[in-house]
């Protein structure tokens, strides 16, 4: 009679196969993978767009220190300044060049040094400028200048006066609010341009770059001024006095400011909850295109 063997009685199986090796990193394809990311960033920042830090009060009251933006690297074609860390070597070259419009807030780069700043474009090339007594006048006529309500820009002065004696100059516009706390009313302007775009400045003591030119642009070349007229190293002011010495290069303009994303106020800390505190809430997506005034066609 046939038996059948119990499981208990099964003899037993030795596994002979070779233990699996570990996995291996491919350090070069990992490598290889970051490249290729860390070029594609850069492209975008050179070519599309890139954030911006605002570190300096030259264009108050439309920009304060602390605010966070995005440069779009399109709108006046490319050139060496597009490049993000300036990489390439300067040039008078564009690709696809276009001219900015009278307002448009850029990024012109120092004639000297790789240093990128933020201004206002007030003259473009071929006009005439001059300024006397901080009135801008263009091609013979004076632009459109209004005293307006002082604006209210809040006392900071950890975050604002770094570099510049602003409380020695801001004191007498200092004013306490409703709410208890201290801001600067300083005198503020309202400034037209040709073309209608209209922006606020401030301008609140004669200095020496109260009074300029008459000075003609050559071609391919624009004005920039800063909107805080008396703290902005612009095209007024020599470039060993870190200004831009002139007229700047439509090759050293290295894009456009669009609008603000966020910004701090220079309060925050290792503390998470000051990263809470110090957002401006009312800044963030604020568009830095200037409006037009009244009655002027849409461009």
């Amino acid at each position: 009679m046939a038996t059948t063997e119990s499981p208990s009685e099964s003899p037993e199986v030795t596994d002979t196969s070779a233990p699996e090796k570990p996995h291996k990193v491919d350090w070069l394809a990992e490598i290889r993978g970051l490249a290729l990311m860390l070029l594609a960033v850069l492209a975008f920042h050179s070519l599309v767009a890139k954030p911006f830090y605002i570190p300096s009060t030259s264009m108050m009251p439309g920009l304060w220190v602390g605010d966070r933006l995005v440069v779009s690297k399109y709108p006046y074609g490319w050139s060496w300044a597009s490049a993000s860390f300036h990489l390439l070597p300067r040039g008078d070259w564009r690709v696809m060049g276009s001219t900015p419009e009278y307002g448009d807030i850029v990024i012109p780069v120092h004639p000297t040094r790789n240093e990128d700043y933020i201004k206002r474009v007030v003259a473009l090339p071929g006009d005439t400028i001059e300024v006397r007594g901080g009135q801008i006048i263009l091609n013979g006529t004076p632009i459109k200048r209004e005293v307006v309500p002082p604006v209210r820009l809040p006392f900071e002065p950890d975050l604002i006066c770094r570099g510049m004696p602003c409380l020695a100059a801001f004191e007498q516009y200092r004013v306490k609010g409703a709410d208890g706390r201290d801001y600067f009313e300083p005198p503020t302007w309202r400034e037209t341009l040709p073309n209608g775009a209209t922006y606020l400045t401030i301008d609140y003591r004669d200095q020496r770059l109260d009074n300029y030119g008459p000075y003609t642009l050559p071609e391919n070349a624009v004005f920039v001024m800063g909107d805080n007229r008396d703290e902005s190293a612009d095209s007024r002011a020599e470039a060993i006095e870190s200004g831009l010495g002139g007229a700047v290069p439509l090759a050293n303009i290295g894009g456009r400011a669009e609008f603000i994303t966020f910004s701090l106020d220079g309060s925050t800390t290792w503390n998470p909850a000051t990263w809470f505190t110090s957002f401006r809430p009312e800044r963030a997506w604020t568009t830095l295109r200037p409006p037009l005034a009244e009655g002027t066609a849409a461009k």
